[in-house]
């Protein structure tokens, strides 16, 4: 018996999903803190150049793939392989299937975190000053509790399917996001020493442009930002109609995406300068101290130190993370759950549960292990499998897929000479560049 496909039903429906998705902890904590220690305006410049040329094709061929398919990523590179080997395309599928689990499993524990410190900023304006220290303190015991209520909070939209679920949370979810973070933007902007920290965000130094560990940040960064490599973006691509200008809608999620990170870098870089200019240590040399964990130890500090408004500001600041990081997991969790429905007759309901089930029992483990493990996921899905996840699409369109592909069939590029220039750049570019961008991130550094 086939199944009814569920879709999204409006073009903006999908761009805002497909960003919410690419929109996560890598955009408004990853990149301002590669910006912070990788020269400021010299950085901005590169990675908006190294987006163009890499992220954006990666994501167009994810995207791509999914749409003409109109299939789960398992069974999406199953039949564009199928001219030389369909078994390897489903493989590959089950590959980034794996890797949207290992994603979840500590992306959870960390939008866990996220959610805690927006409730401990309330509970300290209610004067529950005990209840505040124990959500802001890192323990095991607040893993076990935050992590389980992330997942069910995503569980929960996935649970309602793609249109009611999927399409409408994120039509609500991301201008919320984008609502408070212009209003944080404004606000810290407006304290003593934002001035400076907006300088060195803004008038790049031409002289670092070509420092090759800059390149390399810049396009590890870009790449990794728009969440591509383990099928989110094929699985959302699939439900959008197929026939589509890929393109454009492709351009617009990147457009947004970038948009976010900009807008993630004008709110803390400013704001590291502000609390420099309260006395606090942010930099140690040229490089943040405690770098990825400067969100939970710098701006809380400065945060407490401006009274009552800094506990609303601190409050809305970590709502913000936790939207972003929400965003993000409903993409990831339905990856797994479109293979359940389609390849494995599973209902929605039983797959979504049966996923958060395997999910939870993940995120438990690395809590379990959390010195042992936590950091070898983190570094074995961004640095190894999402570049080769990627590598491999690139591969598929450039070269394994023929019938049906609009990149490669000269029948259907007849009148649209830009089709054929499109594919012989992610045909002979695309591997090359991210075969620079692995080898430096994955193998040297």
């Amino acid at each position: 018996m086939s199944i009814v496909r569920d879709s999204f039903h409006s073009r903006i429906g999908f761009v805002l999903a497909a960003a919410g998705s690419a929109i996560g902890l890598g955009n408004i904590w990853g990149f301002p803190t590669q910006a912070a220690n990788n020269g400021g305006g010299a950085f901005l410049f590169v990675y908006l150049i190294v987006t163009l040329l890499l992220a954006l094709p990666a994501l167009y061929a994810e995207v791509y793939i999914g749409n003409q398919a109109q299939k789960n990523p398992v069974s999406a590179l199953g039949d564009a392989c199928k001219d030389i080997s369909e078994n390897l395309g489903r493989k590959a599928g089950l590959i980034g299937l794996c890797g949207a689990i290992m994603m979840l499993s500590f992306y959870t524990i960390v939008a866990g975190w996220m959610l805690a410190h927006a409730l401990a900023a309330l509970a300290s304006l209610l004067n529950a000053n005990d209840i505040a220290t124990w959500l802001s303190t890192s323990s095991t015991q607040r893993n076990l509790l935050f992590t389980p209520i992330f997942i069910l909070l995503g569980a929960g939209i996935i649970h309602q399917g793609v249109n009611a679920g999927i399409e409408k949370w994120s039509a609500r979810l991301m201008p919320l996001l984008l609502i408070m973070l212009i209003g944080l933007i404004i606000y810290i902007l407006n304290q003593p020493g934002a001035e400076k920290g907006l300088e060195v965000y803004l008038v790049p130094d031409f002289s670092q442009v070509t420092d090759p560990k800059l390149i390399i940040s810049a396009m590890g960064q870009a790449f990794f930002s728009l969440s591509i490599g383990v099928g989110g973006m094929m699985v959302y691509g699939s439900y959008m109609q197929k026939g589509k200008d890929i393109g454009k809608l492709v351009l617009s999620i990147t457009a947004l995406d970038t948009c976010i990170a900009f807008l993630a870098g004008l709110l803390i870089i400013p704001a590291l300068f502000v609390a420099q200019t309260a006395g606090q240590d942010v930099f140690q040399g040229d490089k943040l101290i405690g770098e990825g964990q400067l969100i939970f130890n710098i701006l809380p500090e400065l945060f407490n130190s401006m009274g009552n408004i800094g506990l609303f500001v601190s409050c809305a600041f970590f709502s913000l993370l936790s939207i972003a990081a929400l965003t993000s997991t409903i993409s990831s969790t339905e990856v797994p759950v479109a293979y359940l429905m389609e390849d494995k007759g599973f209902a929605r309901p039983k797959a979504t549960w049966l996923v958060s089930a395997i999910v939870f029992c993940a995120s438990m483990l690395l809590i379990a292990f959390f010195d042992q493990l936590f950091g070898i996921v983190i570094q074995a899905l961004t640095t190894i499998l999402q570049p080769l996840s990627c590598l491999f699409y690139f591969i598929v369109v450039g070269w394994m897929w023929n019938r049906g592909n609009k990149l490669r069939d000269k029948s259907l590029q007849v009148g649209r000479q830009w089709l054929a220039i499109w594919g012989n750049y992610i045909r002979f570019v695309c591997p090359i560049l991210l075969s620079v961008v692995f080898v430096n991130v994955a193998i040297l550094n």
